[in-house]
């Protein structure tokens, strides 16, 4: 009997469209999380109803939503577009992605109650840079030799 092979267990490849709809339903369930988390922040849900926070205009919060449905478009998007428009929508909005969390996890690491956030932050630059690599290394078709 050989042992060798008990314990080698099959590791699938994993399709490059797929790989990049996971990513980013994993950076859109973190800002849920991070957005969830901070209504505990004292004093923030008070902000919310005097209307003294970043959402304190129609356009600030046109700005919010449009930016934030990036990423809950790109889980289908990645998957249904061509990989030529995809690839390139992934490199462009997970290097912008990647850029705001740094700055935003930049800007928050001095707040104690913003720990979380700066977590959160980093932990969301790490999968935006992800899907950049990932899109940057799409494989290639191969081609077929008649």
């Amino acid at each position: 009997m050989n042992t060798n092979t008990k314990n080698n267990f099959e590791d699938s490849k994993i399709n490059i469209k797929i790989k990049l709809s996971l990513l980013w339903t994993a950076v859109t369930l973190i800002y849920l999380y991070g957005d969830y988390f901070e209504l505990y922040i004292p004093q923030k849900t008070q902000g919310l109803v005097t209307g003294e926070n970043l959402l304190n205009s129609p356009m600030n919060l046109f700005i919010a939503a449009l930016v934030l449905a990036i990423p809950a478009m790109m889980v289908f998007l990645s998957i249904l577009l061509n990989p030529k428009i995809s690839r390139f929508l992934n490199i462009i909005f997970g290097l912008f992605f990647t850029t705001i969390m740094l700055l935003i996890a930049f800007t928050s690491i001095d707040e104690p109650w913003r720990a979380f956030y700066v977590f959160y932050a980093f932990l969301e630059s790490v999968i935006t840079a992800l899907i950049v690599w990932n899109a940057f290394k799409w494989p290639k078709q191969k081609k077929i030799n008649h």
